[in-house]
């Protein structure tokens, strides 16, 4: 046809600007936590203050007596069921008649001001028997006189994994063994939980709110309200970041719960440490390994135990199970394997997904175990991983075979190679402490070290993985413009504008460059969740078919030569709904591990620079260096500050971010004392992005956003062990651990 356009006007391939991105900047944009209604009320959640204890009554006279309150909730006033959950419904919606965590909601009050409310909720009455709270995850998983956290046991996986003869009976000549920890990581999103629930007039209600999933989240919701799922619709309000923690339901159906019984719109924002008590975090995790080689560093064996603290519920520790036995021994190549990988619960703080997914944790072991062995062997830590590493063909200690480009090894030569920092720092505030100018480099060391992390890419295991995107074009004002539709969480990963490009890209050439992305909501099929770094391929899957059917509409009504907007004009709106599915995934078995449970692999590789001051126990991270690989580059800007952000997260674990339990108890729910890295903390990044096509993905493409996360952790810690000389077997790493130890 005349006049079709060879190449589309920011597509794919292309670094186009994101559309929230300037009014995020500005502080214009609008979030969940500003959602406002005429006529709304407050609604505010009461929390145990005990890990655990049983509930002998609630007295929630006191708060019905506050001028201003509307109503006043328990478990008595939950109108359908009354637990849920994202794998096992083992979570109440409030407290039945025990509490198993610190923060665990006991009560709802909705008042016209949520002071109001909050003085309410701290004047209901609870008596509680407090209990001795499960805190110690190795107890709980394997002592049969520990007391149960739920009826069914403490042990909610074992995964076992099993390859090859057992490394008892392989006759290794370098064996190296260690003890690792991780410590409990927060998502530390700055947006915290909150939304907006309105009665609607068929009995049903409108929730406008910050997640990670919508119809997950309805799914979850409509039975505990009572309701048929469409009866509760679900719109995604602007999300301050999620990093895994709006996976699972916060004041969703509290929220909903309030608006129902009052028949007003309610409105629920977090406290900072209410978000801190009410949502789940990253799995602290205990790991013992032991590695077996020749002599010139090539691995026959890795035996390995996991052990994974998922708190007092389920939520979605199962699978992080899953990811972190299959990819418990990184990305080389062991013809031995012996892993046990285990979830458990615990009066501690609930966990669940955070960007890594159960990959972090084994990725910190493997890789701290890979320098103890090329120490041993007397090589280079670069060295002893090229040796052992997967490339396209080489089988998983799962079976599965990587049957995509894997060029590890030579993304790990070209990391070497990169040119290193200069040794001396240019000023003070270069050195370790920083701002605070408390070293003026006396007693300064320089670090080096490397991390390798492999990560799968998409749900696993079986999970009926995929999305639905729905695509229209029609005339406004006369021109011809592009609707997209999908039911995807924007959290902040650049999503909108990906399906924008995906758009232009295949409806480019009709001369199609108008294209809106409309807001997410339950009225079109399900995304599946923006986690797992799966959006770009399933929903970007899904938007591209959904396109090629309106093209192929399209290029024959105007077969004759027709312009595209008479044909519109003649025959109304062109409009196609698609559903993506990656190929088919498989469970793992329980008991060898073996299958393939995985649809994509991605890896990614940094090197770490450090400065550490030995006396005071300061490091200054000088630099981090990091090669990805991404089948294709779909925005080289937006790929650019995953890297950077995930990179940020790792560094971030490594060295100060840990929420401090005790007994049970969070003591630093807050920003003061749980710290995060800022720009004073990041340091310049060197980034080498590298484009081998995945054939099995739309566009080649290959999920970018976590696998940075793994692979910087432990990059860090080892370029602290080689300043410092020590073992550092814990993470993050506190000042404490090397000035004490120097």
């Amino acid at each position: 046809m005349s006049g079709i356009e060879t190449r589309p006007h920011r597509g794919i391939g292309e670094s186009v600007l994101r559309p929230d991105g300037t009014p995020k900047v500005t502080g214009e944009f609008a979030y969940s936590s500003d959602l406002y209604l005429a006529g709304m009320i407050w609604g505010v959640t009461l929390r145990s203050p005990h890990p655990s204890a049983w509930i002998r009554s609630v007295d929630t006279g006191p708060a019905l007596a506050v001028p201003g309150v509307l109503a006043v909730l328990t478990h008595e006033d939950v109108p359908g069921a009354k637990f849920y959950g994202l794998e096992r419904a083992d979570q109440p919606v409030l407290a039945v008649d025990r509490v198993r965590h610190q923060g665990e909601p006991v009560a709802l009050v909705a008042a016209d001001h949520p002071e109001r409310a909050r003085r309410a909720a701290a004047a209901i009455a609870v008596e509680y028997e407090v209990r001795e709270p499960v805190t110690d995850p190795r107890r709980a998983a394997f002592d049969p006189h520990c007391p149960k956290v739920h009826e069914g046991g403490n042990v909610l996986r074992h995964q076992p994994v099993r390859v090859g003869l057992d490394p008892a009976e392989v006759a290794a000549d370098v064996v190296v063994a260690g003890e690792y920890e991780v410590g409990m990581q927060d998502q530390a999103f700055l947006g915290p939980e909150s939304g907006l629930a309105v009665p609607a007039e068929d009995g049903g209600v409108d929730l406008f709110v910050a997640t990670q999933w919508l119809h997950v989240d309805r799914d979850q919701i409509a039975p505990c309200l009572g309701l048929p799922p469409e009866k509760v619709r679900l719109a995604l309000a602007g999300v301050g970041g999620a990093f895994g923690a709006r996976e699972d339901l916060s004041m969703q159906v509290h929220a909903c719960m309030l608006a129902l019984r009052t028949g007003r719109p309610v409105k629920m924002v977090y406290t900072r440490e209410e978000s801190f008590l009410g949502h789940v975090h990253r799995h602290p995790a205990r790991m013992r390994y032991e590695h077996g080689a020749t002599r010139d560093g090539r691995l026959l064996y890795v035996k390995a135990e996991i052990l994974l603290d998922g708190g007092a519920y389920c939520s979605s520790s199962s699978a992080v199970v899953g990811n972190a036995a299959s990819l418990g021994v990184g990305p080389y190549e062991v013809p031995n394997v012996r892993v046990d990988a285990y979830g458990v619960y615990t009066n501690n703080p609930p966990c669940g997904a955070m960007r890594g997914f159960g990959a972090v944790q084994a990725c910190y072991a493997y890789e701290s175990q890979m320098d103890r062995l090329a120490e041993a062997c007397g090589l280079d830590p670069v060295e002893v991983r090229v040796r052992n590493a997967v490339s396209q063909g080489s089988a998983l200690a799962t079976g599965q075979v990587v049957d995509s480009p894997a060029p590890l090894a030579d993304m790990l030569r070209e990391l070497a190679a990169l040119p290193l920092p200069p040794e001396n720092p240019g000023g003070l505030f270069d050195l370790p402490g920083g701002a605070g100018r408390t070293t003026r480099g006396e007693g300064v060391r320089r670090g080096v070290g490397y991390g390798v992390g492999i990560k799968n890419i998409c749900f696993s295991e079986g999970f009926d993985d995929h999305s639905t995107a729905r695509v229209r074009v029609e005339l406004l004002g006369g021109e011809p413009h592009v609707l997209v539709h999908t039911a995807a969480a924007e959290v902040g990963q650049g999503l909108v504008t990906v399906q924008e490009q995906i758009a232009r890209t295949e409806l480019g050439g009709l001369g199609l460059d108008r294209v809106t992305v409309a807001g997410a909501d339950t009225s079109v099929g399900s995304a599946g969740s923006s986690s797992a770094s799966r959006q770009s391929y399933v929903t970007g899957g899904a938007v591209r078919a959904a396109c090629l059917a309106v093209r192929g509409r399209l290029e024959a009504l105007m077969a004759g030569g027709a312009a595209l907007a008479e044909v519109l004009e003649r025959h109304g709106p062109v409009e196609e709904t698609r559903e993506y599915r990656h190929r088919p995934t498989f469970p793992m078995d329980p008991v060898t591990g073996q299958g393939d449970s995985h649809t994509q692999l991605a890896l990614c590789v940094h090197r770490a620079v450090v400065d550490v001051d030995v006396e005071l126990g300061l490091v200054k991270v000088v630099e981090l260096a990091a090669v990805q690989d991404v089948g294709r580059i779909l925005n080289r800007l937006a790929l650019e500050g995953q890297i950077h952000g995930g990179s940020a997260q790792g560094l971030g674990l490594a060295l100060m971010e840990e929420v401090q339990v005790r007994g049970g108890r969070v003591l630093n729910p807050s920003f003061t004392d749980y710290l995060i890295p800022t720009v004073l903390d990041m340091p310049p990044m060197r980034v080498s992005i590298l484009e081998n096509p995945d054939p099995h993905a739309p566009y080649g493409l290959r999920g970018a956003g976590e696998p940075p996360t793994l692979s910087s952790t432990p990059a860090v810690a080892a370029a602290v062990r080689a300043a410092t000389g020590l073992e550092l077997p814990r993470v993050p790493i506190r000042p404490h651990d090397i000035a004490l130890s120097g």
